[in-house]
C-alpha cells in the first residue's frame, strides 16, 4: 500500500511543527493573524502568492517544497524576483527578458 502524499495544509503544518513554532509564532513571524495560519493547514483558505512568499521565508524553505516538492533549502528568491517582475509595465517586462536572453547567451547550451 502507497503513502498518500500530503497536501498543502498538511506539509504546512508538519513544516511549522518540525521548527518547533506554534501557530501564533509563524503569525508573528509573517505578519499573519494566528487564524490565518490555522485555516491554511486545515484547508479552509489558500494563502495568496505574497502570503506563500511570507510563508516560505518565515520556515526558511521554498515554496516549491511548501507543496511537497523540491528541496527545503532552494532560495525563495525566484518568487520575490516573479512577484517583481509583475509589477513592471510590459515595456520594461520586454527589456528584462532581452537582458536575460543576452545574459544567457554567454553560457553553453546543455
Amino acid at each position: 500500500m502507497t503513502k498518500k502524499k500530503a497536501g498543502f495544509s498538511e506539509h504546512l503544518q508538519q513544516i511549522r511543527q518540525s521548527k518547533g513554532l506554534s501557530q501564533t509564532d509563524l503569525a508573528q513571524r509573517t505578519g499573519l493573524q494566528p487564524a490565518a495560519i490555522s485555516h491554511f493547514e486545515t484547508g479552509r483558505r489558500t494563502p495568496s502568492f505574497d502570503n506563500l512568499i511570507k510563508l516560505a521565508e518565515a520556515l526558511g524553505v521554498s515554496m516549491d517544497y511548501l507543496f511537497g516538492g523540491g528541496n527545503e533549502h532552494a532560495s525563495t528568491a525566484s518568487g520575490k524576483l516573479l512577484q517583481d517582475f509583475e509589477r513592471l509595465s510590459l515595456r520594461d517586462q520586454d527589456l528584462v527578458q532581452e537582458m536575460i536572453q543576452i545574459l544567457l547567451s554567454k553560457y553553453p547550451k546543455q
